[in-house]
């Protein structure tokens, strides 16, 4: 094999895999079992909508939650549940229902103006409009965490520190089933607020799942994740509490954090740079036509600017942050080397979206590298935010909507004077499985309106 070294590279993180290393290839071994690849040219070969993709079990079992959509790794079981909530997720049902994100968005600049003339954390802020907008779109439960105090950060440390939990059991097999077999009555006693807060989240859940399988549920019920699968052709084992509330858990889960990291990275980058600030606000100020009224979701898919914004900041603050091992049961290519069926083969998606000869001076916030058209058409195969093939991620609809909605009302009604951070802050620090960064959820600003 290319490059395969005898060191344990078992125990890489994707932030020593941006390491170069002259004594590896683009091709190396993380352990006897797994090869990892790092070469664009590969990424459509693994990712892709044809065949049968497993998932690596020694990675997404250590969720703990096996028969979810997100964390299944059977490429069938995860083809029938992810059947029963596409369309949920769809572009049409997200549009739909704009209003939920619309009324969200106001209530977080309702709350920045009480905050005007203040130091606050901004970033907090951002998770919090996140986990709000998730929480009632997918479960339909308004946690208003927008209106508190602190806009619970606890929830969002303990949501961060889920990566540390998951690379632990990694490697420690037993660990995640022994803290899960602990009683919450006793996980409360013990944990701190943050822990505290994420387990009375889960007990919350667990009211979705009874009113959407009550006798009579009413019209809010019915707009849910939880009541799309009650009333799905899955099998009566597929519609258990255990398998829909581990589903509610880690779809919501995966829409908190995973947007508000990229969130953050624009804003810091947008408010630390004033020709980036004023070409958005021109474009989006232009498109509200002289209405005070927030511009129409429809209307900001097609400014150029803040789209290519928006996806400079995913560029370098993707979904997934870890190498997303695939195992297929035919053998693949690789630079003329054979991979026998049934190898985990990973890719890492920010290795790629940072490789310079795709992307010149990769960790510059360069909005404009994607405004030529045949640029990022160029990109079509380079750029997965998302990931790609049978198991892109569902909720991109969703995490489209708000990050164009937010950030056109953030742009258009205020100025924050961002101090004591840098860029590289909010840029991959750790293997959290999604992006861990040194910022983690914080990101502080004084905030002020926009006269103009």
């Amino acid at each position: 094999m290319v490059g395969c070294p005898s060191l344990p590279y078992f125990l890489l993180c994707t932030h020593q895999l941006l390491i170069p290393d002259p004594w590896t290839g683009p091709i190396i071994r993380i352990s006897p079992y797994e090869l990892h690849v790092i070469d664009p040219a590969f990424f459509e070969t693994l990712y892709r909508m044809d065949g049968r993709w497993d998932k690596y079990a020694w990675a997404y079992d250590a969720f703990g939650a096996k028969r979810s959509t997100v964390f299944g790794t059977g490429h069938d079981a995860h083809q029938a549940h992810r059947r029963a909530i596409a369309p949920f997720f769809s572009k049409l049902n997200v549009a739909s229902r704009q209003e939920l994100i619309c009324r969200n968005v106001d209530k977080f600049s309702q709350r920045l103006s009480k905050l005007a003339g203040t130091r606050f954390n901004l970033g907090a802020a951002t998770s919090a409009f996140t986990r709000d907008v998730a929480n009632e779109f997918i479960v339909g439960k308004a946690y208003n965490e927008l209106d508190l105090e602190d806009f619970g950060i606890g929830l969002s440390i303990a949501s961060q520190g889920a990566g540390v939990f998951w690379r632990t059991t990694k490697h420690i097999r037993w660990f995640g089933p022994a803290m899960r077999a602990i009683p919450v009555e006793w996980a409360m006693k013990m944990a701190d607020e943050g822990t505290k807060s994420f387990l009375r989240y889960l007990q919350d859940t667990r009211d979705s799942f009874a009113a959407a399988t009550s006798s009579s549920p009413d019209i809010k019920t019915q707009n849910t994740m939880v009541y799309d699968i009650v009333q799905s052709n899955l099998s009566p084992a597929e519609k258990t509490f255990d398998r829909i509330f581990a589903e509610s858990v880690t779809v919501t889960g995966a829409a908190f954090e995973t947007t508000a990291n990229v969130l953050r990275l624009v804003l810091y980058h947008v408010f630390t740079n004033d020709e980036i600030l004023q070409r958005l606000r021109k474009e989006i100020t232009e498109a509200a036509a002289g209405s005070s009224e927030p511009v129409q979701l429809k209307t900001l898919e097609q400014l150029p600017y803040l789209t290519s914004t928006l996806m400079e900041g995913m560029r370098l603050s993707p979904a997934i942050g870890t190498r997303a091992a695939r195992i297929t049961d035919k053998d693949l290519f690789y630079s003329g080397w054979r991979i026998p069926a049934g190898t985990p083969v990973g890719m890492t998606t920010l290795l790629m979206h940072t490789d310079e000869k795709l992307y010149p001076d990769p960790m510059h916030f360069n909005p404009d590298r994607w405004m030529d058209p045949t640029t990022r058409k160029a990109a079509k195969n380079t750029f997965a935010p998302f990931s790609r093939g049978t198991r892109m991620c569902l909720g991109m609809h969703l995490a489209w909507a708000e990050m164009y909605l937010l950030l056109a009302a953030l742009v258009r009604g205020f100025n924050f004077d961002i101090q004591g951070a840098t860029a590289a802050d909010f840029e991959l620090e750790r293997d959290n499985f999604g992006i861990g960064t040194r910022a983690e959820c914080n990101l502080i600003a004084y905030v002020t309106p926009d006269k103009d």
